[in-house]
């Protein structure tokens, strides 16, 4: 979690940046704040989920449409980060800011926030399962060695089978029906799993 603070016109925006990994994560936070600062005039905010930053929302929270939820918004793209909820409080100073200013305002609030925010890098990877003979684990181990999955779980059944659950890089999932193809078929059993 990590925040930031901006001033203009008397008017004081404070603004937190926090890593969330759901919509429901991120409103509970939202929630949060709202009572956590009951006395503000307004309490924006928006999020940005996903590997590619595919589901978001923003909200003005009173503020004219367009001036606080998307330059908010705006700065999390610009920051090229996912995973995360900005917030920023505002408490009004008596001086209206005019469009323009509202947008600089929430903006800079929110830029200062994600500028102070430690940013760690995660790998996106795709979990499945291989099911394979005892006669091809050569094959699966040499696919282990190249792109180095992590195994999650092996076991070998009584009819000679094994049953192999990884977490792969999603970039490397299109290169490991590569390694088991013999005389143009497959001959591992591939089930994708999910995401992490």
């Amino acid at each position: 979690m990590a925040s930031g603070t901006y001033s203009e016109l008397r008017s004081k925006f404070l603004a937190f940046a926090v890593p969330v990994r759901t919509a429901d994560e991120a409103m509970d936070w939202v929630e949060r704040y709202q009572k956590d600062y009951y006395d503000a005039r307004h309490v924006c905010w928006a999020y940005r989920l996903g590997a590619d930053g595919q589901e978001y929302r923003s909200n003005d929270n009173g503020e004219p449409s367009g001036t606080a939820g998307k330059p908010i918004l705006g700065q999390i793209v610009s920051h090229n980060v996912s995973d995360v909820l900005v917030v920023v409080v505002r408490y009004f100073g008596g001086v209206k800011l005019g469009t323009s200013g509202l947008i600089v305002a929430y903006r800079t609030a929110a830029n200062e926030a994600l500028t102070a925010a430690n940013k760690t890098q995660r790998l996106v990877e795709q979990q499945m399962t291989l099911t394979f003979t005892y006669d091809h684990m050569n094959l699966v181990m040499r696919m282990v060695k190249d792109l180095s999955p992590r195994i999650l779980s092996q076991d070998y059944t009584d009819n000679g089978s094994v049953v192999m659950r990884i977490s792969i890089r999603l970039s490397y999932v299109e290169r490991i029906h590569s390694y088991f193809i013999i005389n143009g078929q497959s001959v591992v059993r591939i089930e994708m799993d999910y995401y992490l």
